[in-house]
């Protein structure tokens, strides 16, 4: 990936002491000048580069990757001690329990508290290996997914299949606890679970039990181009703008079913879906709130960010957004349709929604800014209920601090109004 760091330099004007009337050439033109290479010509190798980066950045966003990066080495496995000592970096010193895959994902551990810590190195407490021979292992990533399967949180469960618009999409279906206060699945409230860009279903596992405990059927879904569920013609992502007839669908299984009420709950990139379909579904009167952890509410601030990070200049995320947002730039990006961006910012469409919100973010997110999230709340106070983390980064919430967590969406669905 190429990178541009920022130059911020003043311009600076040279004069000819001996000819006050002539200005010499400046130090760019002269070394132009002397390659033959003219400022014109430079600066549309400038604009040039600048096409490229942001088509780059384009095709990448669009694109569902074909692998994870491994980015964590691991120095040291203990065994009889139970610790494993990992590369530090940002994740890896987050408190709480992970995931760690390992090995391409050829393999996956659990974490859990840090023992010890250096300036390179963290020693965290090993919970267990599911798969893979973690001792063999060189490099791995983290993950807050923590559960691989609902098989993983010791209760019943079913396979089902969405009839969605691109083609039958698997999901899980996970009564609620028969001694919750809304009782059994069937006539009771649904949760429909969204996950997010790059991941699958497994990201929503951590919200099962509050949701079962609160006495609602959890459906957790797949969406066209995820992994799991069929890809659409084009194979790229429309970052909400497309996949919201996936969970539309859902919807409309879940009413077929005896659903009395639907929270939709969106993780990142799902809550840019979650709140198209909370807007355009023709069953929309059944949904009574809405659930976001780490959501994007304007893409504007995540491409942004994103290009920040990379030490790119904000013009190539601009760029990035127009290419992604026409009819020409299909011919780079691969896209079928343009993606609607206005359509998918929620700051400026605040006024469109109306069901209660819960709205979970941290302020270091680190991949979504939370910036996006204040907005909206402050727009809707009476309707946006805004909790903030500090330090649990990107979809970590539950993890960083589980009871919190937890305690708020409880709370939360106790204050929905009864239907």
């Amino acid at each position: 990936m190429l990178s541009v760091r920022h130059a911020d330099q003043p311009e600076v004007h040279m004069h000819d002491s001996q000819a006050p009337n002539r200005r010499q050439p400046g130090v760019l033109q002269a070394v132009l000048g002397v390659t033959g290479i003219s400022v014109a010509s430079f600066a549309l190798a400038l604009v040039g580069a600048a096409g490229v980066l942001s088509a780059v950045m384009a095709k990448t966003i669009v694109t569902p990757p074909t692998k994870r990066e491994d980015d964590t080495r691991v120095f040291a496995v203990d065994f009889y001690g139970g610790t494993v000592t990992l590369q530090r970096h940002r994740d890896s010193v987050l408190p709480g329990d992970y995931s760690f895959f390992f090995s391409a994902g050829a393999g996956h551990a659990r974490v859990g508290e840090i023992i010890t810590r250096t300036a390179t190195t963290v020693t965290r407490r090993l919970l267990g290996v599911d798969y893979g021979d973690l001792a063999a292992a060189r490099r791995g990533r983290f993950s807050g997914w923590l559960y691989t399967g609902p098989a993983d949180l010791g209760v019943e469960w079913s396979d089902v299949t969405i009839p969605t618009p691109v083609g039958p999409a698997p999901a899980w279906l996970i009564p609620a606890d028969a001694a919750a206060p809304a009782g059994a699945a069937p006539g009771r409230p649904w949760v429909i679970q969204v996950h997010g860009r790059a991941v699958r279903r497994e990201e929503a596992l951590r919200a099962v039990p509050v949701f079962r405990a609160a006495g609602y059927a959890s459906l957790l879904v797949s969406y066209r181009n995820d992994g799991d569920a069929p890809a659409s013609s084009d194979g790229r992502y429309g970052l909400g703008d497309t996949e919201w007839p996936d969970v539309a669908a859902a919807i409309d299984y879940a009413a077929a079913r005896g659903a009395t009420s639907i929270v939709l709950m969106g993780w990142s990139m799902g809550g840019a879906v979650v709140l198209q379909a909370l807007t355009r579904e023709r069953h929309a009167d059944l949904i009574v709130g809405v659930v976001l952890d780490s959501p994007v509410i304007d893409w504007a601030d995540v491409v942004a960010a994103q290009a920040i990070d990379r030490r790119l200049p904000r013009s190539i995320a601009r760029g990035a957004m127009l290419l992604m947002g026409s009819r020409w730039g299909a011919r780079v990006t691969g896209q079928a349709a343009p993606i609607d961006f206005g359509r998918l910012d929620f700051v400026s469409r605040a006024g469109d929604l109306h069901r209660p919100v819960l709205l979970l973010h941290s302020y270091d997110d680190g991949f979504v800014p939370a910036t996006g999230s204040r907005r909206l709340a402050n727009r809707r106070p009476d309707i946006v209920t805004f909790v903030d983390f500090a330090e649990a980064r990107h979809t970590k919430l539950w993890n960083y601090d589980p009871t919190r967590w937890n305690a708020e969406i409880g709370a939360w669905l106790a204050r929905l109004p009864a239907v």
